[in-house]
């Protein structure tokens, strides 16, 4: 079942893939500004490269975030597959699952080139990824109760990122640490183990908070 539902999902996905583009580019275009706006001198793009990253990555998965429950809900189809799947776990879960894969997978992909940009060395480009591929998951994951809440209201952007944002703080701070002190020649698994805890306790538990704000949405 999961397996079929994931599949619709990226079908989806790859059907309207401007949804797909839009959040990647504007993670390119804000990390590419930077440098112009702030300073082009290498030592601080190093020193703040990494949290630069770490934010645009953020916004550009709440920007995505509309595009995991708002159109299968405005056409019924949501509703129906809550109904009849006998799954709506495996639904949420499928969703969640094609949010990370078309939205949080690329923006790992493409931190690199944007580290290298911000003139990061090896040891934090590859700290930045491990935990590019740690928390985009668990901004995925937060992201579907947020959407979840807010899918039927007409203006819900807004109450939206109030909902989510306060809880994607505690991923950036430990992020952007884990990547500072590997700058810094540093121990980092510390950090690694608090984003892998909140990792390991949003697939535990949201998944279930996603499908009960999504049954209050539906009635």
């Amino acid at each position: 079942m999961l397996g079929k539902l994931l599949r619709r999902e990226l079908l989806r996905h790859w059907r309207c893939r401007q949804d797909l583009i839009n959040p990647l580019i504007f993670f390119l275009i804000t990390v590419s500004l930077f440098p112009l706006a702030v300073t082009p001198d290498g030592a601080m793009l190093s020193r703040i490269g990494n949290g630069i990253i770490w934010v645009a990555a953020l916004l550009a998965a709440m920007l995505s975030l509309e595009s995991m429950y708002r159109d299968d809900f405005y056409d019924g189809t949501l509703e129906l597959l809550m109904l009849q799947s006998g799954s709506p776990y495996s639904v949420v879960m499928a969703k969640i699952i094609s949010h990370w894969l078309t939205t949080g997978l690329p923006l790992v992909i493409m931190s690199p080139l944007l580290a290298v940009m911000m003139q990061m060395e090896g040891d934090a480009i590859g700290a930045l990824m491990l935990t590019l591929l740690i928390g985009t998951p668990v901004l995925s994951l937060i992201g579907s109760v947020g959407m979840g809440l807010t899918v039927g209201l007409r203006q819900g952007g807004v109450l939206l990122s109030l909902l989510v944002l306060p809880l994607y703080i505690p991923i950036l701070i430990f992020g952007a640490g884990a990547v500072s002190r590997a700058a810094m020649g540093m121990d980092y698994s510390g950090q690694l183990a608090f984003m892998g805890a909140f990792l390991l306790g949003s697939i535990s538990l949201v998944p279930f908070a996603s499908v009960a704000a999504i049954k209050v949405s539906i009635r």
